[in-house]
Formats: structure tokens, sequence, C-alpha cells
């Protein structure tokens, strides 16, 4: 096999288990893409890494979006309030993370993925409301929220699904499995901002990216059912949820950090 037919096979199965995630838990596609394009595929430039993901996630949400549409659990409203807001700062947070260091990106991104996790294993057992709309009390924080999570998610080059998720929980008090499927709607919009600030650089490489495209779609399927069997089940898709982002997150120093010595560029 050669190594283009290798990349691709890699790719596609890389693409299964990220759509896997972001069918199950939202944003988890998003935090698996770079390090999977990184590590198992052997896309050798992070920054082309984070370009290629941000294409594919962008295509697998919309994929899976269209899969918890079909259920009612998107909140739309809030959903679109949430991710036009954040578009403007996904521009200008992927701008930035164009302009740092790869390895240096890669390990502060671990570091606030170990941080979220820490908070959603603290509050993962509420219910959250079912009923929830929008109105005049939550449209502020749902622009707030959905503005800083945009740049976090463009500085870092993914969906920010993980960032989506509790913002949405918090702006709004709505469900995991309403954030979950409502999530996708921000992950869609700002992976398309970040995939385009980076594809007018040639920070994309796109047979791989449509190996993901095609690999998330098969897994996607199957994580949209998981998410629906375990909606019942008190807390469970939470704790899925903050174990998923610590372990990647762990992973990812591990990597990282040796490299940044090696290079001398440190971490202060």
């Amino acid at each position: 096999m050669t190594g283009s037919l290798l990349q691709a096979a890699l790719g596609l199965g890389s693409g299964s288990l990220v759509g896997f995630t972001l069918g199950l838990v939202g944003g988890g596609g998003s935090i698996l893409a770079v390090p999977l394009l990184v590590y198992v595929v052997g896309v050798s430039s992070p920054h082309v890494a984070i370009g290629t993901s941000a294409v594919a996630v962008a295509a697998n949400a919309m994929i899976n979006l269209a899969h918890h549409a079909r259920k009612g659990t998107v909140k739309w409203p809030c959903a679109s309030v949430f991710a036009a807001s954040g578009m403007l700062g996904a521009l200008i947070g992927s701008s930035l993370g164009k302009m740092m260091d790869g390895q240096r990106l890669l390990a502060l991104f671990a570091v606030l993925m170990l941080a979220v996790s820490a908070l959603m294993l603290k509050g993962g057992a509420r219910e959250g409301d079912w009923a929830v709309r929008l109105n005049r009390a939550n449209l502020p924080r749902l622009i707030g929220i959905g503005g800083g999570a945009g740049l976090l998610s463009g500085f870092f080059g993914i969906g920010g699904g993980f960032l989506i998720v509790p913002g949405l929980m918090l702006a709004t008090g709505m469900t995991i499995l309403n954030a979950i499927a409502s999530s996708l709607v921000g992950v869609a919009s700002f992976g398309v901002t970040t995939a385009a600030n980076y594809a007018l650089s040639g920070m994309v490489k796109w047979g791989v990216a449509a190996a993901f495209i095609a690999g998330g779609a098969l897994g996607g399927l199957a994580g949209a059912r998981a998410a629906h069997a375990l909606a019942g089940r008190r807390g469970v898709l939470n704790r899925i949820f903050a174990i998923l982002i610590a372990a990647v997150a762990a992973y990812m120093l591990a990597r990282s950090l040796p490299a940044l010595a090696a290079t001398g560029a440190g971490v202060s």
C-alpha cells in the first residue's frame, strides 16, 4: 500500500472515530481530530492538522446535526444566537492561532481540556430543563459565552463542542442531551470559519479531510444512536464526556511537552 493510500485508510478509520464521538458527546470529535491527524494519520505540521480537522469536523458536525434534528432535540433559537456570536470570535482566534508555535498550541489546548474536564465532572449530575426557550434573560449570556467559545475554538483550531456544551448549559440551563444536539450548530459554524481562514493560508490537506468526512458519516450514525440510548441514565453522558477529554489531554501533554523541551521553546 502506497503512502497516500495508507494515509487515506488511516484517515477513514480516524474519521469514523471522530464521527462517533461527535454523535455521542458533541465536541469529542473536535478534540480527537487534531491528535489523530498528527499521531495516527501522520500529518507532520500541527497547523495543517488543525486546518484539515476544521474542514472534516465542520462537515461531520453538519451530518450529525441532521441526526439530532430529526429527533427534535436541537434548541434552534438558542443554538443560532450562540453560533452567530461565536463566528467573529472564531475568525479572530484562528488568525492568532496561526501565528503561534504548533507544539505550544497543542500543550495549551491540553491544559484547557483538563480544566473543562474537571468542571464537567464537578457538575455532572444536573438534569437541566427540557423546556428552555430563548428569552431576554439568557440572550446576553448566549451572546457573551458564545463569543468567548468562538474565540477559543478558532485559536485552538477545533470545532469547540467541548466548550459549547457546558456553555449552552450555563447560559440557558438546558439538558445535556439538548446541549449536545444544539452544540453541533456551533461546531459546524466555528469549524467553517476556522477552516476558511486556514485554507486561505494553504494549511488544509484536502484528500485527508475527504477521508475523515467519509469515515465520520458512518461513525456518526452509531454515535447519535448511542447518545439517545444513554440519555435516560443520570449523568452518564457528562462522565463520558469528561473522561474522554481528560484522557486525550493527558496524551497530548505527554507528546507535546517533550517536543517543546527539545526545541527549547518552553511552556512559560
